[in-house]
């Protein structure tokens, strides 16, 4: 492990100057950033402590803008929050079972939706496209965990559970660096291999995300979140869902653990799970229809039966 300086900021203006220099990298819990380093992905020079900026991790709400998570508010936090389990539950779901007790208890929203995927050849120093090499060494390797879907030239999946549950709220992620603040849809968030290899997100250098907002239309409703794990608990998904069923009538459903990013269902199979009515062949077919574009591995075409699962067992609930 290379030596690195310590900086701790206490307010934004402090952190985004700060985080101007390139080699610096933001630090939130830390749970996936530390390893990173050990693991030799990350080299930085300086790690700026955003733990301490003034406001970071507050959650506050309003009637008009609805509701605003500062990035650096902890998962257990917000998956304990009272209201936010009432109008935000698929959210609150999400955070719950993200890791251990302890993660939960470290582990920031912006840190997690921001952190390294868990592919081993990557995580190994293996000379692959995210290392700087010329191959994916899982497309016919060991690709038990990888994607099946918008896989390619790399097949990582996103291992964020929140991710996948504000993909099916439609939430907005604020990015703050030294001279702006902007604010996109979180599908606009992350990026596909195809579009950029250095990583997993748009973020511009020296841009942090500051927070993440949730609209008013997005509360209340039915949702949902699912995920099925190799072990019972403490582990990152094979597959999950969240979906969501909104108060009007609009339905959004999202797959995680199945492609480098939160997969968003296709519109026209949402638009039909909305309509309602529908019987068990009903639902059997349109999980396969929003699976049409699948292409598993050599050895993860167990994800395709579990995908299919969850979206048969959501629609259930959406309709019921």
């Amino acid at each position: 492990m290379r030596p690195f300086s310590y900086q701790r900021a206490t307010s934004l203006d402090e952190a985004t100057r700060l985080l101007a220099d390139p080699s610096a990298v933001p630090l939130g819990g830390g749970t996936d950033l530390l390893v990173c380093i050990e693991e030799g992905i990350s080299a930085p020079t300086t790690l700026v402590d955003l733990r301490f900026v003034d406001g970071g991790d507050e959650i506050s709400w309003s009637a008009r803008s609805g509701l605003r998570i500062g990035a650096g508010a902890r998962l257990h936090d917000i998956a304990r929050e009272p209201r936010m389990r009432d109008e935000f539950p698929a959210l609150a779901e999400a955070c719950e079972v993200v890791g251990s007790p302890a993660l939960r208890n470290m582990g920031t929203l912006g840190g997690n939706l921001c952190q390294r995927p868990r592919c081993w050849y990557l995580r190994r120093g293996v000379p692959c496209l995210k290392n700087g090499g010329t191959t994916c060494h899982a497309r016919d390797g060991e690709n038990q965990h990888h994607a099946i879907l918008d896989g390619g030239p790399c097949y990582i999946v996103h291992p964020s559970d929140p991710a996948v549950a504000l993909t099916a709220l439609d939430a907005k992620v604020e990015l703050t660096s030294r001279d702006a603040t902007r604010s996109l849809r979180i599908a606009e968030f992350f990026a596909l291999p195809r579009d950029r290899m250095d990583q997993e997100t748009v973020l511009l250098p020296g841009e942090i995300v500051s927070a993440i907002v949730l609209e008013p239309a997005s509360a209340g409703g039915r949702q949902l979140y699912r995920k099925l794990m190799q072990r019972g608990a403490w582990d990152f998904a094979l597959a999950s869902i969240a979906a969501v069923r909104r108060t009007d009538g609009n339905v959004r459903i999202a797959l995680g653990g199945v492609a480098p990013r939160p997969w968003r269902a296709p519109e026209s199979v949402e638009e039909d799970v909305a309509s309602g009515g529908l019987d068990e062949d009903s639902i059997a077919a349109l999980a396969e229809r929003a699976l049409y574009d699948v292409e598993p591995l050599s050895k993860n075409g167990y994800k395709v039966s579990l995908a299919a699962s969850l979206l048969r067992d959501a629609m259930r609930e959406l309709v019921a």
